[in-house]
This record gives structure tokens, sequence and C-alpha cells, in this order.
């Protein structure tokens, strides 16, 4: 028989010990999160200069409190029940020489099946055995109070469960591995479920991807190493309203981030919004590059160090005037060069500024009051350049007045865009984007003027800066977003009538009537058109963007910005290997045909029209939907069944006769403990669900969600991630190849080398061999000579023209030798 023994001091799981991790009290074998700590006093940013939240020191973990109980021999003192075959068989009752009892199934004289084991200090199993090993589901009852329910295997516990602490407080919901937190779980550090963790777990400390909730509100998610904030991830202080989105290195933002300072809006008021830094941090600090933009429409972009402007940089005012030049320890190094413009302006008139170059559009300022009593300020010098002087005021005024008759629609207009994918925004106030933008040119037909998304961004953009010309990512103002709509509607028309110039505010009204009035607001497109989807594609924004950079193709005309053709697109899918039945060429034409009437043309197709981004991500969503049909989606859900009943199988040993647990049943499996823990008056662990409500999805809705993840996780990323490592690899063959020639040429040298050598050894030795014949005829010559000499006549030669080799002179030389010694 097997005996069951705990080591001693271990008696109970003291989970109770696991308060919340930005209180006094730590977790088990895991280190308090900085986290809370970066709770420093809520300062205000200053309507110029923002201010950092400290970071606290990084805290010390704490080791293991308890280990878990384990087997070892067990000796019968009396045992009450059936026996067969002097075995213990069937239900009975066993009490061991260490006072511990066991009350339950036996087989074979084997605790096996369903009991319960009590240790004589009162810790209690209850739940499946094998083969004398508590293993299976069962229940751990610790004296203190403490509880644990779920699997087990040899006594410890592994794959899901949910232990409880004594007091209530603290519980954990999730995967287990030999007795530690593993896998995927959620704890709970009070019983309100105000402070919580849930995510990925490696023995017992937080590691892989995962989200925090601490009692204040406050919420970081993102990356894990060690219980501390490390790699990629979201920091959001809920009290301070701030937020830092970026990278991480030990739980100290270090790298590249975005960190914004969120303000709330004053009604009626035209500042947006928030103060916002994206750039280089290092230990916390803004140091390096990096870009603030403040609330009031301020920007500074340059060089930082320790949280100051330090270094050269540019700074633009909220007039729109720019100062580019040295700052020093947060101050303008030199005496700005530059003009103010003529609303609320102090008594500056000894400063002057450079004369304004033709067409530069930031060398005349106009301000148009705003219902609230402040100013909205238009740049629209470089089109007042094109009106002759005497009438560039008139034609300020007028198109100022014309902003101002339709600015509460305007507003309304750019607050209803800018909110589109941000609803759960902290302020009450968004920044449109240009991802937004686009959508908003689209839905009001500004592409049915024979322009193009891409064509207006370079009417709009800086000439300077041309890898941002065509970036989902850039932001616009209040004012800038009105600016743009009269340079739009000039150019619109003055397209229509290229021989006379329009004036301002009738190209302005004649947009307003002809497009804005009747469409705006009536948002079309696969991506912002439902909001649950426009939610759930946010995700994979950044991956397509990437790609949709990668096949970009650099354009051959000013100013030079890569860009993608309808063409391309369709070339890019075919290169993929994502073109099927389903999702043809002809289907792909069709998808972009859907919002632009310039693809086709009566039987003409035209593919080499410009997509931008928005463009580029609503054509993947159309192809998403045409792509992944009702049989894909079927086959889908049988492959991961199939692949849900052997997952989690380096992390089991299962004994023959034990089922193992799918990952599929693996929440089922915990709701259902916690009704068992609802039933036995326990409270039950809350799952955070952190993501603000959403309204019941349709069937219809939760179906086009689906498509969209088989198509960009199953389909295009794998494609497109298995294009850039054959791409990879391109470079690889190349020097493979350079270098099997480079060492086939080596090898013909050499082996040339060593023809060549032998070639000469074989003209060294026919020379030797002609050297030997002309010896040996000499020395045949020298014996005949000898003869004669002798003989007093010359012997006859029968081929005196022939000479004679050296072995027949030889063997002929033989007789006359003979001959001689026989006389």
């Amino acid at each position: 028989m097997g005996k069951m023994k705990k080591k001693d001091g271990k008696k109970s799981d003291k989970l109770s010990v696991e308060a919340a991790e930005d209180v006094s009290s730590k977790l088990s074998s895991v280190s308090v999160t900085p986290s809370e700590e970066h709770e420093s006093p809520s300062l205000k940013p200053a309507d110029d200069e923002p201010v950092v939240v400290e970071e606290p020191p990084a805290p010390v973990p704490t080791s293991e409190v308890y280990e878990e109980p384990l087997l070892a021999q067990l000796i019968v003192e009396k045992y009450e029940g059936n026996l067969v075959n002097a075995l213990y068989e069937g239900e009975g009752v066993a009490y061991y020489k260490d006072g511990n009892i066991y009350q339950g199934m036996f087989s074979e004289g084997f605790m096996h099946g369903k009991g319960v084991y009590t240790w004589t200090d009162g810790l209690k199993y209850e739940g499946e055995f094998f083969m004398n090993f508590p293993m299976g589901h069962g229940v751990y009852t610790w004296p203190d109070g403490s509880r644990y329910e779920g699997q087990v295997y040899k006594a410890i516990r592994h794959e899901s469960g949910v232990h409880t602490s004594s007091d209530q407080q603290v519980s954990y919901a999730g995967e287990w591995h030999m007795g530690k937190r593993h896998g995927r779980g959620a704890i709970y550090y009070n019983a309100e479920g105000t402070s919580w963790y849930e995510g990925e777990w490696i023995h017992n400390r937080k590691e892989g991807w995962g989200a925090q909730r601490f009692p204040s509100g406050n919420i970081y998610e993102g990356q894990w190493l060690n219980n501390k904030f490390h790699g990629e991830g979201r920091m959001r202080w809920i009290s301070a309203n701030e937020e830092y989105t970026g990278q991480w290195v030990r739980g100290v933002q270090n790298g590249l981030g975005t960190h914004t300072w969120f303000l709330k809006r004053v009604a009626g008021s035209q500042y947006s919004l928030r103060n916002e830094y994206v750039g280089n941090f290092v230990n916390g600090a803004r140091h390096g590059q990096g870009q603030y933009y403040y609330a009031n429409g301020a920007m500074y972009d340059g060089q930082w160090k320790n949280n100051k402007k330090h270094g050269m940089g540019k700074f633009i005012f909220k007039n729109g005037r720019i100062y580019i030049g040295e700052f020093v320890e947060d101050q303008i190094a030199e005496y700005p060069n530059f003009k103010y413009d003529r609303v609320n302006t102090p008594d500056l008139s000894g400063i002057r500024t450079h004369s304004p170059v033709c067409g530069e559009r930031s060398s005349l300022i106009s301000g148009i009051p705003s219902l609230s009593g402040s100013y909205i300020e238009l740049d629209i010098a470089s089109l007042l350049n094109t009106y002759p002087e005497e009438e560039q005021y008139e034609e300020k005024k007028q198109v100022e007045y014309g902003v101002l008759r339709n600015l509460t629609m305007l507003r309304k207009t750019y607050k209803l865009y800018s909110s589109l994918g941000n609803e759960n925004c902290f302020d009450n106030a968004f920044l449109m984007t240009k991802l937004q933008f686009w959508r908003f040119l689209k839905d009001c037909m500004f592409h049915h003027y024979g322009l193009t998304l891409c064509d207006m961004d370079r009417l709009l953009a800086d000439p300077s800066d041309p890898e941002e010309v065509h970036s989902p990512y850039v932001t616009m103002l209040l004012r800038t977003f009105l600016t743009n709509l009269i340079y739009l509607a000039y150019h619109i028309s003055h397209a229509d009538s290229p021989d006379k110039t329009p004036s301002l505010v009738d190209c302005f009204s004649k947009i307003m009537a002809q497009n804005l009035s009747p469409h705006a607001g009536s948002i079309k497109g696969y991506l912002f058109s439902d909001a649950q989807r426009t939610e759930h594609v946010m995700s994979y924004v950044d991956k397509c963007w990437d790609i949709y950079k990668t096949h970009c193709k650099k354009k051959t005309s000013s100013p030079y910005e890569p860009t993608m053709t309808m063409r391309h697109f369709i070339w890019m899918m075919r290169d993929l290997g994502v073109l099927s039945h389903e999702l043809s060429i002809s289907k792909i034409v069709d998808i972009l045909a859907e919002d632009d009437p310039r693809v086709r043309d009566g039987n003409e197709i035209n593919l080499e029209l410009e997509l931008t981004f928005l463009e580029f991500l609503e054509s993947l969503i159309g192809c998403a939907i045409t792509y992944v049909t009702d049989e894909r989606l079927q086959e889908e859900r049988d492959a991961q069944t199939v692949s849900d009943g052997s997952a989690r199988s380096d992390l089991t040993n299962h004994p023959p006769g034990l089922p193992t647990p799918r990952i599929s049943d693996y929440w089922a499996e915990e709701k259902e403990l916690i009704i068992t823990l609802k039933a036995n008056g326990k409270p039950s662990p809350r799952f955070p669900f952190h993501t603000p409500k959403k309204s019941p999805k349709t069937i219809p809705a939760q179906k086009r969600l689906l498509q969209i993840d088989v198509f960009f996780q199953k389909v295009f990323f794998p494609a497109y991630e298995k294009a850039e490592e054959l791409k990879a690899e391109i470079p690889r063959n190349r020097a493979r190849q350079a270098e099997e020639a480079r060492t086939q040429r080596i090898r013909e040298e050499e082996e040339a080398r060593l023809k060549a050598l032998k070639a000469e050894e074989e003209a060294k030795r026919m020379e030797q061999m002609e050297l030997e014949k002309a010896a040996a005829m000499t020395e045949v010559v020298q014996v005949v000579e000898d003869q004669t000499n002798d003989s007093g006549q010359r012997p006859p030669i029968a081929k005196e023209e022939a000479p004679i080799p050296p072995s027949t002179a030889s063997t002929k030389a033989s007789p006359a030798t003979g001959r001689k010694k026989k006389k």
C-alpha cells in the first residue's frame, strides 16, 4: 500500500496572504506589480508643458509559502470493508498508522475511484483516485478554510481549477501545472472584484500577455516578464486621466511609446482633447527624438533630454507660426523671429517675421470667432495669393463668414467622424485621424470629381514630409479640418471652371450644398458602417498597415511617396495565393468598384487608380466576407474541435484510463466550479470583463466577425508571413549561390593549375626521354667505331639512315661479345 504525507510546516496552501498586488501584502511567489505605485499625485499639465507621472522602484518578489501534499508509503492499521482474494475491493474505510483516514472505493487493494482522504491535521481531499493517487477531479479543503476545486494529478493541482483563500478575498481560476499557476488564468485580490489579473502565467509568475486592474481602477494590458511590465503594453491611469502605450523594460517606460494626458473638454470649447507625447523614453523620461502635441493645437518636434526640450527642434505655435532652432532646458535658445496673429496678441510690435514664400500655407492666418467667443484659425494664405492683393482681404472675410454660417453642422460632422472606432475614449472629445477623414471624403463623394483620395492627400499634405502623406495615423484639429475643406472646395471648383478664378466662399458654399449637407453622416464602407465590426477590425489595423507599406511602390513624380494601385492590390492577392474559386479576380474588381465609380466605365476597367490605406483595408474586409464561405467556417470549427482535443499535451501526463479535458471545455468546467461554489455558499471568482458592454450580436453580425477572423488569421496573415520568409530567403539563396560559384571557380582554377603542372611534367619527361635516346645513340656509334678500329674493317649496317635504339644495340652486341669469348 502507499502512504500520503505532507512536508513539515506546509499544511495548507496559504492563498489568503495573496492580497492585492498594489497594497502591502504580497502574492505567494509573485512580486508586487509596479503599477499602483505609478499613481503619483495627479498633476494637471500646464497649457504648454505636460507633467510625467513618476515611476516607483521595482518591488522584491516573495518566496513560495506552501507545497503540495506528496505520496509515500502507507501502513494500514485497520480496514473496514470488503475483501476479494485478500485484497481490498469495493467501498471501505482504511485507518493508517500515522492517523490519516481514507473512506471510499478500492480496487485490487488500491484506492481507486471516488473517495475522501483526511489528514490528521484536518486537511481533506475529496474526489477521484487512481491507483492510490488523488487524480482526476477533486476538492482540497485546508483547515484554515482555503479551498481548491479542479483537476489533480498525483495529488498535485494540474490543468484547470479554482483556488480560494480562507478569507474569501483572493481566488484564482485557471490553468495549473504541477502545483503552480501555469497557462491562462485569472486571479482576484479582493472580494469586490475590483482588483484582478487575467492572462498568462509561467510557474506562478506573470509572463506573456495579460491585463491587470488595481483597486483604484487603473489598468495595464500588455506583455509581462517575471511579474513586471516588459515588452509592448498599455497602462491607463483612470484617476489621473493618463495613458501610456508603447514599450516597457522591467516595469519602466523604455523605447518608443505614446503618453497621453487626457483633458475633459469644456462645453463649447474648440480645444480638444489632450496633451500627447510620441517618441522615445529612457527610464520613464522623455529622452531622444519625440513629438509633443498640445491640447491648444501647438506642437513641438525635436530633441528631448530628461523630460525637457533640449537640442534642435521645431515648435508650431497655436496660431500657426513656426520656430525652428535650438532649445536649452525647455526654453528657446534665441529670441524668436516670428509674428503673432491679430487674435489675443500682446504688444509685440517689435518682433518681425520672415517674408512669406509664395504658395506657403502658413504665412497668413485668419480668425473666425466661434459660438463660444474663441477663435478658429484658418490657414488659407496660399489660396489668397492666387487672388489680386486688393481682393485678398474681402475673400478672406467672406469665406470666414461662410464657414461661420455652417459652423454648427461642421462641428457635428467633425465630432461624428472623429469618434468612429473611438467610442470608448477617455475624454469627451476626439481627434480626427486621416483614416476617419478619408471615410468622410468618400461618404460626401469628394472622389466623384476626378480626384482620388491620394490626389487629395497630395493637395493637402506638407511636401517636406512625403512619408506622412498617406499615413492613417496623422491627426487633424477642427481648424485643420475646416482649412482642408476650403482647399478641396477651391481645387474642385477650379477644375470645373479652369478659365476663371471662382470666389472662395462660392467654392465652399457649393461643396456644402452638394456634398456635406446631403451626405455627411451617412457612413458607408466595410470598416466604419458597423460599430462592432469596427472595434473588431481595429485590432488588425497595425499589421495591415505594415503589409500595405511593404507592397507600395514609390511614385515616379513629386512628392515621390510610395502608393498602391488597384492593379498592385490584385497582384498582391495573386502572389500571396489568396485567390480562389470564391475570390476570383473579377470578384476583387467588384469589391474595388463598389465604392468608386471610376473603376468601371461601361465595359472598360481602370485598375490604375491609387488606393489609400482605408480603401486597402476595406477591400480586404470585402475579400474576407467573400472568401470565407459557410463551408469554410464549418471546416474551421471542426479543425478547432480536433485541435482542442490534443491541446496542452506538453503540460499533462495522464495515466491510461483517464480522459484528457479539451481547451474548449475549460471555461465550461470553470463555470460549473463557480456554480458549485455558489451552491456551497462560497463566493465565486469573478472573471474580468474590462471591455465596455456591447449590444447583443445578431447571428449575421457574428458570422461577419468570424469570417474576418478566419480570413486574417488563417489565410491572409499566414500567406504574407510565408511570402516574407521566402523573400528573406532570396538574399540568402543568392549569397549561397555566389559562394557556390566562387567555390566552383576556385575548384576550376585549381584543376587548371594541376592540369598545367601535369602537362609541364609530361613535357619534361618527354624531353628527358629524348635526351636519353640521344645519349644511347651516341653510345652505339661509339661501339661501332671501336669495333671498326679493332678489326680494321667496318661491319655491314643494314640501314645507315635509321638509328638503332639502345635496346636493339644491346641485343646485337651480345653475339659479338659471345663470339669473342669463344675464341
